[in-house]
């Protein structure tokens, strides 16, 4: 499988950089012809990691936060890296009062697979979203590319 792009940014471990990798990993989705509910699934995905890094991990050091992208053929694999935390990413079980714990059931559903590492230097959280890219027709209208072979 061909890799299209890769990208990887070291950004504040703040909430504002959130929004800052969702927007560059948007632009990096439309520049490789990916678009539609594919981009939102994908950026969706990082959202949801990013925050669930925020809410419960210390950053790397330098108070950092590290996210970063590939694109292939037909998915985007997406990881966040964090210095770590108390806990192990998992499933919850949220009642329907509850407020948060829907982030990595968002990512399930939306992804292929999804799943975390640890290290020396804190943990990776990733996940594999698929994608299809689309092709514009001479009229401007976007068109599903299919594989021919």
């Amino acid at each position: 499988m061909e890799v299209t792009e890769a990208s990887v940014l070291l950004l504040p471990f703040a909430a504002s950089s959130v929004g800052v990798a969702r927007r560059r990993l948007m632009l990096d989705l439309i520049e490789a012809d990916i678009y539609d509910s594919a981009v939102c699934d994908v950026a969706l995905v990082l959202s949801e990691l990013f925050s669930n890094a925020l809410r419960h991990a210390v950053p790397l050091p330098g108070s950092k936060i590290r996210v970063a992208w590939r694109i292939d053929a037909d998915s985007v694999q997406v990881s966040v890296s964090d210095g770590g935390g108390q806990t192990v990413p998992e499933l919850g079980e949220p009642t329907q009062a509850a407020t948060g714990g829907r982030g990595l059931r968002i990512v399930e559903k939306l992804s292929r697979r999804w799943g975390t590492s640890t290290g020396d230097e804190g943990a990776t959280v990733w996940a594999e979203v698929p994608v299809r890219k689309t092709e514009m027709t001479t009229v401007g209208a976007p068109v599903v590319a299919t594989d021919t072979g």
